[in-house]
């Protein structure tokens, strides 16, 4: 079987947290998130990576990230561009943003011929999840069956602002049944609750989410670009500008239509995210203090 590759989504806009993100310095050398995961992916055992970009960032990119990580990694840009749509959907005069994490898988469909990972760029799932995944990828994926990293709710949430999270539901042996995008989910009184009609509802701590850490073969190209085919006219009809569609969603699709199976994963690290740039200083202290027991080197290459 062909080496697994990682593809990383780092396209979005980032408008909550006020910038870009996903190169913004996070470790003590001014390393961003990205540049930990493919760290960690690396010593894995993936050997090759996929940026999905904005073609307009890609200077920036290649300063922050590839000069580093070039000898190491076989580094290549894919481009989510806003009018790579499927054929017969016509592009609304005036659209601004890309359309969604489903969109930016299919940007990379004619660089990916081998069974890969995606993951977000401002995420730090440490390296067992990578190892987990590169395990899977390895030895257990199949067209059909695929698999993500699952981590319990409350471990994902943090103190500033709500986040939006794809809520799980699985069976005992882990197989995922079903998945469904929740905003609004946060901690209210002390609890962890989402708000939906104005009502604050109760959420298990423990539920699985998913943080968008996906192994797939090239076979999900065929299934999310039809499935984005048929989302598109009645979305562009109902909202042109603001409309957009998620792998996640794309996963409960194809579940609800039987054409695969998904493992739900477990990783022994510790998740952290930037969703706000209040969350900023809790990653920071949380790396240096890898770094100071040894987990990171002080320079990552």
């Amino acid at each position: 079987m062909s080496e697994p590759i990682l593809v990383i989504l780092a396209a979005g806009l980032s408008m909550r947290y006020g910038g870009m993100k996903q190169i913004d310095g996070i470790g003590s050398h001014g390393e961003p998130i990205i540049d930990f995961s493919i760290y960690d992916a690396y010593r894995a055992g993936f050997r090759k990576v996929v940026l999905i970009i904005r073609r307009e960032h890609e200077a920036l990119f290649r300063k922050a990230l590839t000069d580093e990580i070039e000898p190491y990694m076989d580094i290549e840009f894919a481009f989510q561009e806003i009018d790579d749509l499927p054929e017969g959907i016509a592009m609304p005069e005036g659209r601004m943003k890309p359309w969604g994490t489903t969109q930016a898988l299919l940007s990379c469909r004619n660089q990916v011929d081998a069974p890969f990972a995606i993951c977000n760029a401002d995420d730090f799932y440490g390296r067992n999840a990578f190892e987990v995944m590169y395990d899977f990828l390895k030895n257990k994926v199949e067209d059909g069956k695929y698999a993500m990293i699952g981590y319990p709710c409350g471990v994902t949430l943090g103190d500033n602002g709500t986040v939006t999270r794809g809520i799980c539901e699985m069976d005992e042996d882990r197989n995922l049944l079903s998945i469904r995008e929740i905003r609004q989910v946060g901690r209210f009184d002390g609890k962890v609750q989402y708000v939906s009609g104005g009502e604050y509802i109760p959420l298990d701590p423990d539920t699985p989410v998913s943080m968008n850490f996906w192994g797939f073969t090239p076979k999900v190209f065929e299934d999310c670009a039809k499935i984005l085919q048929e989302f598109l006219p009645a979305a562009i009809a109902q909202d042109p500008y603001g409309s957009e569609h998620v792998i996640p969603t794309a996963v409960g699709t194809m579940l609800e239509r039987g054409i695969c199976s998904v493992k739900v994963l477990t990783s022994s690290d510790r998740w952290f995210g930037v969703t706000y740039k209040e969350d900023k200083p809790k990653v920071v202290k949380a790396i240096e203090e890898m770094k100071r027991s040894g987990r990171y080197p002080d320079h990552l290459w």
